[in-house]
């Protein structure tokens, strides 16, 4: 017993030991650790993000939404290359969505950056959503410890597109971007309010050669849209950009608003606020997620899901009365 706890304890050191002197290799199978679904996994996973807590926090977290072919992964690899010239290691967390039949993911983000995937000072792991809602994958928060522990000093989440439940990685990033196509009218109409709402930094991608006129027009016009909406912070006023991920125009005045954005946040001493508020809300997350897994773990519990799920899909209970049955179980009333 006592050996099996020291061999459990060399290996805890020798993959934090790896993982904080930055070796790729050793945080990859680090998040395979935290992702996976496995009891003793789990365990070893807590120990391990107990043990890099102190390494992380010092990076600048952000998070990139956008609609499909508005060039996330184009812009993600610019910015990023550019980025490492400047001397900053950039590690990408992007999250493909998770097939409702089979549970699988494509995971092609990491073949479209090919380019900033071969640099040494950059980091990119795709992962599935695992059916997590939010356009994050269930475990994002503590890859995003990892990535830092490891010395990364910028972290992109790239989301798996827009919608009202991609808003749930503004809950765990410093910065909220989203990227915008070249065109206002129908397309400002499109695109959600809430998730308009809750981004700092809006980019009007793919604003070069014979689009470029119209992407100028869209910064327009968004710039006069977010006049109506309330900004989620007094210390910072949302701005619109035009960029083009393929000339690279943009990209340093991007880059420079999201610093004054960090510089505001952290003298106002906002950024620490909202990353406690972050942990806190995860907190409740994980409970929840823990609750269920517990509640499907016990056999007498596990018997009676399926009748109780036949019944409220065939409409004779209803999910909040098939709900607090199940809660009656599981809490032995």
């Amino acid at each position: 017993m006592i050996a099996a706890m020291d061999a459990r304890t060399s290996s805890l050191d020798a993959r934090a030991a790896a993982l904080l002197a930055g070796d790729r290799r050793a945080l990859a199978r680090a998040i395979t650790l935290v992702e996976s679904t496995r009891p003793d996994h789990r365990d070893e996973a807590e120990l391990l993000i107990e043990r890099l807590l102190p390494h992380a926090g010092r990076s600048i977290r952000i998070g990139l939404s956008g609609v499909p072919g508005v060039g996330k992964s184009t812009f993600i690899e610019a910015f990023g290359l550019k980025l490492i010239a400047g001397g900053h290691r950039v590690a990408v967390l992007a999250v493909d969505p998770s097939s409702r039949r089979t549970g699988g993911s494509i995971l092609g983000d990491k073949t479209r950056m090919t380019e900033l995937a071969r640099a040494e000072a950059a980091f990119i792991r795709p992962s599935p959503t695992g059916g997590t809602l939010g356009g994050v994958a269930r475990r994002t928060r503590e890859s995003i410890i990892l990535c830092e522990a490891a010395g990364f000093d910028v972290v992109l989440v790239e989301t798996v597109g827009v919608g009202q439940s991609e808003t749930a990685v503004a809950d765990m990033v410093d910065l909220f971007c989203l990227l915008l196509l070249p065109a206002a009218g129908d397309d400002l109409q499109g695109i959600k309010k809430g998730i308009v709402e809750l981004a700092e930094l809006l980019l009007v991608n793919k604003a070069d050669g014979e689009l470029k006129p119209k992407g100028l027009t869209a910064v327009g016009d968004y710039r006069a849209a977010l006049r109506l909406l309330r900004p989620i912070s007094a210390q910072w006023q949302p701005e619109v950009l035009a960029v083009s991920a393929v000339t690279g125009e943009g990209l340093d005045q991007a880059w420079a608003a999201i610093e004054r954005h960090q510089a505001a946040m952290e003298a106002s001493g906002e950024k620490a606020h909202r990353r406690a508020a972050q942990a806190q809300a995860a907190l409740w997350t994980d409970l929840g997620d823990g609750m269920i897994a517990a509640l499907r773990r016990r056999p007498a519990i596990a018997d009676r899901i399926p009748e109780i799920e036949a019944a409220v899909a065939a409409g004779t209970m209803t999910s909040t009365a098939g709900a607090r049955r199940l809660l009656g179980l599981f809490l032995g009333d």
